[in-house]
């Protein structure tokens, strides 16, 4: 009685949410602590913060957005670094071709896609054109370039007025 008792309450609170489920508080993702619930979203969204290229769970993608505006140098992402250093080392080339400070951004583990109805409603699917558009960009492999090949990400549509 006591192991069926054990079992059900670890299958109740062990499991927690996937990346990118709605949730009210932190512990309605994970209640160890390792997911958080930004609520700052539409409903909620399960993620985990300050990860890198590697490090989220096989259904998400590191993804770094900026914080603020910025009227910097413009870049090419596709040759900075690479032929072309138009921003300092304290800086990075966005995918729209803007350098901005590094301590500007901000990286979430967000749920991977491959079209708007694998995301919640209010939530679509970013493709880079999207990531353009509404920002957020992958943090990919050092050497890797983001491109259609890029994993792409749910995130709360903009709203239209």
């Amino acid at each position: 009685m006591r192991f069926s008792l054990l079992v059900l309450v670890l299958a109740a609170f062990g499991c927690g949410k996937q990346i990118g489920d709605a949730c009210i508080v932190g512990s309605d993702c994970a209640v160890d602590g390792t997911r958080v619930c930004d609520t700052a979203e539409d409903q909620g969204y399960c993620t985990i913060a300050g990860c890198d290229y590697s490090t989220c769970p096989g259904e998400a993608a590191c993804i770094r957005f900026f914080d603020g505006s910025f009227s910097n140098l413009p870049c090419n992402p596709e040759t900075e670094n690479v032929s072309t250093d138009d921003c300092s080392e304290d800086e990075l080339c966005t995918l729209d071709g803007e350098c901005v400070p590094r301590s500007a951004e901000t990286r979430y583990c967000m749920k991977k896609c491959d079209t708007d109805s694998d995301c919640r409603d209010k939530y679509e699917c970013r493709t880079v054109a999207l990531m353009k558009a509404h920002g957020g960009e992958p943090v990919l492999a050092p050497g890797q370039k983001v491109d259609d090949s890029a994993p792409k990400f749910c995130a709360p549509k903009p709203v239209t007025p």
